[in-house]
């Protein structure tokens, strides 16, 4: 099976505009949760305000049997960085943002997890000429940079994301995150690719994961699906499922074996359902593509008829025969 884990905010309480969905739970009613969720023995959870103290969340680990996947460190939420944490132009707003990081690599060592992942999305712009671009991608290369470096034995990954909270954000692709990595040359970093972010930023997931696996960098995933507009965050392969095939095919191939994790919000559908049908329909496909000729497959995709190649998705990863 694969290894999957789940993005622990989702267990509990969510809310957009209009609606609040689910019943709030305390992290250890969470961890009980996922104990019911066939597929899963992986938490990405959130630093600072989900978790805080190290000793007390290994214990509700060791006691769920449950292991961290990933620290999500949020550089968000706090007022000072509504207008942007590490692209702020007041330095202390900046060395705050950056010192979260750091803490939240700290409290990983603390808990025994692999990694850390950033998605800074107070760190953006709504219009023209709002920002010195080249001003703020240097305190993006700075702030990063210096967070990077603090533990490397915890490898920090950037997660990138077309929008929200900001009109745009300023790490809004994986060609920017990697032009990011490359400045910062700290090979102890990665880049965190989601399913979602890449779809409706316009990317073909799998093309994004192939750039990334082709680089000096690690790659960290999140699953889910959205229409290609908004990052919806539905249950896998519901809006884009032949796409969805494809990026597991080059997970596959390239021997990605960390954890996938859910990025996914319930809302209206039952906690437990959507994540099983996560992890149920990923382990689905990627049984199918351990069945298929994978040699012919490839020959059929470095050839130049496609409608030979359509043809054996037809008949081997549809089973329309």
């Amino acid at each position: 099976m694969l290894n999957m884990a789940i993005i622990t905010g989702f267990l509990s309480k969510t809310k957009d505009r209009f609606h609040e969905y689910n019943k709030p739970l305390e992290l250890d009613q969470k961890f009980e949760l996922m104990t019911e969720i066939d597929g899963y023995d992986g938490v990405e959870i959130v630093y600072p305000y989900e978790v805080s103290d190290p000793l007390d969340t290994r214990e509700l680990l060791k006691k769920h049997d449950l292991k961290v996947a990933a620290v999500n460190v949020n550089v968000k939420a706090e007022p000072e960085f509504r207008n942007g944490g590490l692209t702020s132009h007041n330095k202390d707003i900046r060395d705050k943002a950056v010192r979260f990081i750091k803490e939240a690599k700290d409290f990983a060592a603390g808990v025994g997890a692999d990694k850390v992942t950033c998605c800074p999305l107070g760190d953006g712009y709504e219009f023209s000429f709002q920002y010195d671009y080249a001003r703020t991608w240097k305190y993006l290369v700075d702030a990063f940079g210096e967070a990077g470096a603090h533990r490397p034995e915890i490898p920090l990954f950037v997660e990138y994301k077309p929008s929200e909270t900001r009109g745009r954000c300023f790490v809004d692709t994986a060609a920017k995150a990697l032009c990011l990595l490359n400045d910062i040359q700290n090979k102890d970093m990665g880049i965190t690719l989601d399913f979602g972010h890449s779809m409706y930023g316009n990317e073909n997931p799998a093309e994004a994961f192939v750039l990334l696996s082709e680089s000096p960098y690690k790659a960290y995933i999140h699953i889910n699906d959205n229409d290609g507009k908004w990052d919806w965050d539905y249950f896998c392969g519901t809006k884009h499922f032949l796409e969805y095939i494809e990026f597991l095919y080059y997970l596959k191939k390239y021997d990605y074996q960390d954890y996938m994790t859910s990025d996914t919000s319930p809302t209206r559908w039952d906690i437990i359902g959507t994540f099983e049908a996560n992890s149920r329909i990923s382990n689905k496909i990627w049984r199918l593509l351990e069945q298929i000729d994978n040699a012919e497959f490839e020959r059929l995709i470095s050839g130049d008829d496609y409608l030979k190649t359509w043809q054996f998705i037809e008949n081997n990863l549809f089973s329309l025969k």
